[in-house]
């Protein structure tokens, strides 16, 4: 009886542990990540700004850039109004099926000077981040 306590208490304590030990790696992961997804983000708007749209395409994810050709992302970030400044005003990193994902708020202001909040999706793809989805 005793063994058999001790084998569910020592069962118990392992659980506690690797659910500790699993938070601790997951909120790591988003806090280690949420520096390199502004970054990602703010190059992005900083080519797009300054009609570096090769630059920017290539900050890209695979499935934006399958959506978009490299001509139809240009006519697309030239149509007017363009965006001629940005303010990023918050990120957010957190995990979906395992993975780092996140999404950083811009406020982007477009010739004439009218602005829009906007949500940039950055995902993770190998060793980078890089901006998914259609971003404006």
């Amino acid at each position: 009886m005793r063994t058999g306590l001790a084998f569910a208490g020592f069962g118990v304590a392992l659980c506690c542990v690797g659910v500790a030990g699993l938070g601790a790696w997951n909120l790591q992961t988003v806090r280690g990540a949420a520096g390199p997804v502004r970054e990602t983000a703010d190059g992005f708007l900083r080519e797009v700004t300054a009609g570096d749209t090769a630059g920017a395409y290539e900050r890209l994810c695979a499935d934006a850039r399958g959506r978009w050709s490299p001509i139809g992302f240009t006519s697309w970030v030239r149509t007017p109004p363009v965006v001629s400044d940005y303010e990023i005003t918050d990120v957010s990193v957190a995990t979906e099926g395992g993975r780092p994902r996140g999404t950083v708020t811009v406020r982007l202001t477009r010739d004439g000077g009218v602005s829009e909040e906007r949500r940039l999706p950055v995902v993770r793809e190998g060793d980078d981040w890089r901006v998914c989805g259609d971003p404006f």
